[in-house]
């Protein structure tokens, strides 16, 4: 592509924005091809950094290429603006939480989409000539590309000032802000970029730079907290307007050119993420509901006009007195619902192997969240959305990410003879059976030797949460694996948890499930004293779950018919968790204790309760809980 040039050499992946006499604005088809390159070397091994830099003097990138959004936006089409600012931002969270080291040389303007591209490194060079600003308030626009997560870290009141009056900041004022870490001489910038190239080692640049210059906005910082230390946009403008003094007098004559809407939705927006929580990913998703909305109810379309388009510099303002309600600033705020940023990338090539009463609905999740499932299951069971496979090679065949839930590690292991010799190099083998930790860890070993990623990753949460999307993932693997994995554990769950090395996820599985299986019998066994004691299960339970007693056996399924939230009890003990299936994880519990000469003498109890229970009595197809009627019927003899 001619505006940008992606290559290897050496330890280092290079991007390099090529468009000089545009200033290197950002396209979308730029944006696209960067985060197509950074997705391609996170797991590579051969390259160790990134490198981002720019042609020309003038710019490292002067920010977005906008004509094209007011092209479309004046012809009612709010769509394309969307979208790109939706893939841009995905890209500029990529960029803040690459694993890898990103190293980015900012010369001359870097503004807007520039910021999002050059400013969430890991380590940000800034030269003599380097300009940096926010000026998106002087289009209509607000500090987006996660500029409100840089505005909101900055020291002080800063963040304010900077972002409602565009202040360009040079070298000094970059790296006291927080837009960048380290000042180099320009002139040295060529032989920083060989040595990182040569040697693929990031730490090496704090060496070569040099002492930063002195920064003008932290020796005026003092000023700058007292007039812009309002709650809303109108408060600091009634500071500045009864203010004297250089610091006040330029940044009022700033922020009468701008947009008094963007204005007070750049504070409102600063002060809710000034938070000990924040991540770049709220910023984001905070910046997309402006920007989502912006054409249609903003300045944004008024402002490009007025800069751009007729450059009469007169843009007709809402609320141009100043005077912003508060459900003005409410309304561009609310959250979008289905809307929402939620990072979804357009979607990956998945192969679905285990259509089951687990797999089917996690697979329906990713074809509703737009990925292309490609499903195989022996059953014949297929999903709505869903290609179907005839074999489990086909459905892996080119796949970017191959999915299984099956019953056990012989069916795995099998399985994996099948698969793996299918899939692509590079691509990811991501089990969320629950099997023994020897086929895991077997199994990726054997994708390592084709080339393949491979994650064991078992589920808590039972159908009702594979249903909802509400399940949690116990992950065992490389970082890089379950980096590729993430977003589709997004999709099918709350929370995924990186236990570690293959198999770990697997061992995490299993310890949990040998604490449910050891607390729920414990839990049924009181339930049961109870009764003969005389004792109330309201009353039982009202001690229990507020006291030493509580557990999620107790306080979150309790196995007690209306007592507590409802729960498989109040159903007949219909199965949520099957019995059966907690039988199986008791004895995988066991297998690994007696590989591991590990001593677990309550879950060696426990398993043969359950063995008792499931293969003796009527467990079978009930809940795991149905351990309560069981111990009602019992007597100590």
């Amino acid at each position: 592509m001619s505006d940008i040039d992606i290559r290897t050499e050496g330890r280092a992946g290079r991007i390099t924005l090529t468009r000089p006499k545009a200033l290197n604005a950002l396209s979308y088809d730029m944006c696209i091809a960067l985060e197509k390159a950074i997705d391609r070397w996170r797991n590579d091994p051969d390259v160790a950094l990134v490198i981002i830099d720019a042609e020309g003097p003038k710019a490292f990138c002067a920010g977005g290429d906008i004509a094209e959004m007011y092209r479309t936006g004046m012809d009612g089409n709010f769509d394309f603006g969307r979208k790109f600012w939706r893939d841009e931002y995905r890209m500029n969270a990529k960029l803040a939480e690459y694993p890898k080291p990103v190293v980015s040389f900012l010369q001359g303007f870097t503004m807007g989409g520039g910021v999002g591209v050059g400013c969430h490194g890991s380590h940000r060079i800034v030269g003599d000539s380097s300009q940096i600003a926010m000026p998106e308030c002087g289009i209509g626009l607000i500090p987006d590309v996660g500029g409100t997560y840089l505005l909101s870290r900055a020291p002080g009141r800063l963040g304010e000032y900077i972002g409602l009056t565009a202040s360009r900041m040079g070298p000094g004022d970059a790296v006291y802000t927080g837009f960048a870490d380290f000042y180099a001489p320009e002139d040295s910038w060529d032989t920083i970029k060989a040595t990182l190239i040569e040697t693929g080692d990031a730490a090496t640049i704090r060496n070569m730079a040099q002492a930063t210059p002195e920064s003008p906005l932290a020796a005026t910082q003092p000023q700058i907290d007292a007039l812009f230390s309002g709650e809303s946009f109108g408060d600091i403008r009634n500071l500045l307007d009864n203010s004297t003094g250089e610091v006040a007098e330029k940044a009022l004559k700033a922020i009468n050119r701008n947009s008094p809407l963007s204005m007070a939705l750049t504070i409102e927006m600063l002060h809710r993420l000034r938070a000990p929580s924040l991540t770049i990913r709220k910023a984001l998703e905070l910046e997309y509901r402006v920007s989502h909305r912006v054409m249609e109810h903003g300045d944004f379309l008024e402002g490009i006009r007025a800069a751009i388009i007729d450059k009469d510099k007169s843009p007709k303002w809402q609320f141009a007195d100043g005077d912003v309600p508060a459900i003005a600033i409410s309304k561009m705020l609310m959250p979008l619902g289905r809307d929402s940023l939620d990072f979804r990338e357009d979607g990956m090539k998945i192969g679905f192997i285990g259509l089951g009463n687990m797999g089917g609905p996690m697979a329906a999740n990713l074809v509703k969240a737009g990925h292309t499932v490609t499903g195989y299951d022996v059953a014949g069971v297929t999903i709505d959305g869903a290609s179907s496979a005839s074999t489990a090679a086909e459905a892996a065949t080119g796949a970017d990410v191959v999915i299984t839930m099956l019953p056990n590690g012989g069916i795995l292991r099998s399985v994996a003879d099948d698969v793996i010799p299918a899939m692509k190099p590079g691509a990811v083998l991501l089990d969320c059976s629950t099997v023994d930790v020897e086929s895991a860890r077997d199994v990726a070993a054997q994708a390592a030797k084709a080339g393949v990623g491979a994650l064991d990753a078992p589920v808590s949460g039972g159908v009702g949460g594979a249903s909802g999307g509400t399940l949690t993932f116990m992950v065992g693997g490389s970082q890089a694996a379950f980096e590729t994995a993430k977003p589709l554990f997004d999709i099918m769950g709350q929370k995924a948890v990186h236990c570690g090395e293959a198999g770990n996820g697997q061992a995490a599985k299993i310890c949990n499930n040998m604490i449910l299986g050891v607390t729920m019998i414990a839990t049924c066994e009181a339930f049961a004293l109870a009764d003969k004691l005389g004792l109330s299960r309201e009353a039982m339970f009202d001690v229990v779950s507020t006291s030493s007693g509580y557990s999620w056996s107790m306080n979150a399924y309790c196995p007690a018919p209306g007592v507590g939230p409802k729960s498989p009890a109040d159903n007949g003990y219909l199965p949520g968790f099957a019995a059966e299936l907690m039988l199986k994880d008791l004895r995988l519990s066991q297998q690994a204790a007696e590989a591991a000469d590990a001593d677990t003498p309550m879950g060696e109890a426990a398993t043969a309760l359950y063995s008792q229970f499931v293969e003796n009595e009527d467990g079978l197809g009930r809940d795991f809980s149905a351990m309560l009627p069981r111990f009602e019927t019992k007597s100590r003899g």
